[in-house]
């Protein structure tokens, strides 16, 4: 039987037969997971990465663009176990059958890998990383709780940033293994005890960087469990800013650093002082301007009170009682004259009486006079006393630092405006309460409706 010509439009030239296959290899296979050996690794001054994927029966050639070789965490070696993720293609210019690499990492992280995806799955299924379990960090710890080896370059990290911003917190270091495979047992431990202990307000769990093993302990249900069942808010600083664990997740916080974890756990001195300065400068004009109104008030009425002062009164009638005494003496010594004169005309026409009788007589009713002179001078000074006290009482009463020590308060908001409604305070924010005896920093959690 005869060969048929093949007409020219099923005639394909080299190009478009590498294009076609080139479309169905990238079609067929797309981004797909190799795991073999490096072997004739090259990399020329453009930054590429070639080389070639080999096992016991095969190999392959692989080219890894310098855009994504940036990216590695190793350098690879030649007959280093590898795991690349890439897409099956076609070098059209040479024919060459490859693998386009996007991702590639040392072969025994591909189990760690696939491990860390499942567990993260697994936990994050249970609700164990949901942010509404998660837990505010305290704005002013008392105690600093660090979980980490105690030899490791984290925590001496933890402590200078912990010394440059707020040197007074104390600080308690529970040692912990943090590589191996004791460390998640004891890290695990480590967690319980800052727990039982209950002294800290709240906790870092960190280390140093290292590879996906190194940082494995930091992987294990256990302790991301621990993480999630403390009661003591938790910051996990592991590893650099590209390194995320399981712990990472089941945290309260995460930190990129052990550095920046200090920074989240402690308050900044410097700024907590600039802002008392700031808040003490704003104070003393909240209470300037009212002070200000009650002492020019306090001024009005002294000047009223000394005018009706019963001291001025006393004065008054201290004078007046001087000008009766010397009247009284006047009218005593007239009425003596009186009376000797009296005496002395009669001593002849009343031999028969007894002067001596007479003179008792009247004796008698003047130290009456006399006796009842202080007393009645006395109930005016009584009486004039318990006003001035009554007025004084008075004056109490309206002082604003009286009304604070019968219980009362002065409520300040956040820029330190007296709180007059409650629209001027919403539930969540926070105002200060003065007292007699110092201030109170309060927290709004309800303002009820009505006339309560």
């Amino acid at each position: 039987m005869p060969m048929t010509e093949p007409t020219a439009h099923e005639i394909l030239s080299v190009s478009q037969l590498n294009a076609s296959a080139r479309q169905l290899l990238e079609g067929a296979f797309g981004l797909t997971w190799v795991e073999g050996e490096l072997s004739n690794l090259s990399r020329p001054a453009s930054g590429h990465l070639y080389f070639t994927l080999k096992d016991g029966g095969a190999q392959i050639r692989a080219a890894m663009f310098r855009n994504r070789n940036q990216l590695l965490r190793f350098a690879p070696l030649a007959g280093q176990q590898v795991l690349v993720r890439g897409r099956v293609s076609l070098y059209e210019a040479r024919g060459d059958y490859q693998l386009i690499v996007e991702h590639m990492e040392e072969a025994g992280e591909g189990a760690l890998r696939r491990a860390f995806d499942a567990l993260r799955l697994k936990l994050a299924a249970e609700g164990l990383f949901d942010p509404a379990n998660k837990r505010p960090l305290p704005t002013y710890p008392n105690h600093i709780g660090i979980i980490t080896s105690p030899t490791g370059a984290a925590l001496r990290d933890i402590l200078s940033v912990l010394r440059r911003r707020f040197p007074a917190i104390p600080v308690l270091v529970y040692p912990a293994t943090v590589q191996g495979r004791e460390a998640a047992p004891s890290l695990v431990a480590a967690l319980k005890q800052a727990n039982h202990d209950s002294r800290c307000d709240v906790l870092i769990v960190s280390r140093g960087g290292g590879s996906l093993e190194d940082l494995w302990a930091f992987n294990e249900e256990t302790v991301a469990r621990a993480i999630a069942a403390s009661r003591i808010p938790v910051i996990s600083a592991v590893g650099h800013e590209t390194d995320v664990t399981i712990a990472d997740f089941a945290a309260d916080v995460r930190a990129p650093t052990p550095s920046a974890a200090a920074e989240l756990a402690s308050p900044d001195r410097e700024a907590l002082v600039a802002r008392l300065r700031h808040d003490a400068l704003r104070l003393r004009a909240a209470i300037r301007r009212p002070l200000g109104a009650a002492l020019l008030q306090i001024d009005s009425l002294s000047g009223r009170l000394a005018r009706r002062h019963p001291l001025s009164r006393l004065q008054q009638q201290s004078q007046r009682l001087d000008e009766l005494e010397g009247r009284l003496r006047q009218a005593q010594h007239r009425h003596l004259q009186r009376l000797q004169a009296a005496l002395q005309a009669s001593r002849f026409r009343l031999r028969a009486s007894s002067p001596a009788k007479r003179l008792a007589l009247d004796g008698t009713r003047l130290a009456r006079a006399r006796q009842a002179l202080p007393a009645a001078t006395g109930a005016r000074l009584q009486a004039a006393g318990e006003r001035l006290a009554g007025l004084v009482r008075t004056l109490e009463a309206v002082s604003p630092l009286a009304t604070l020590g019968r219980g009362y308060a002065i409520l300040l908001d956040e820029r330190g405006r007296a709180v007059r409604e409650t629209a001027q305070a919403p539930p969540g924010s926070e105002i200060e309460a003065r007292i007699a005896h110092g201030r109170l920093r309060c927290r709004v959690l309800a303002t009820p409706t009505g006339n309560d």
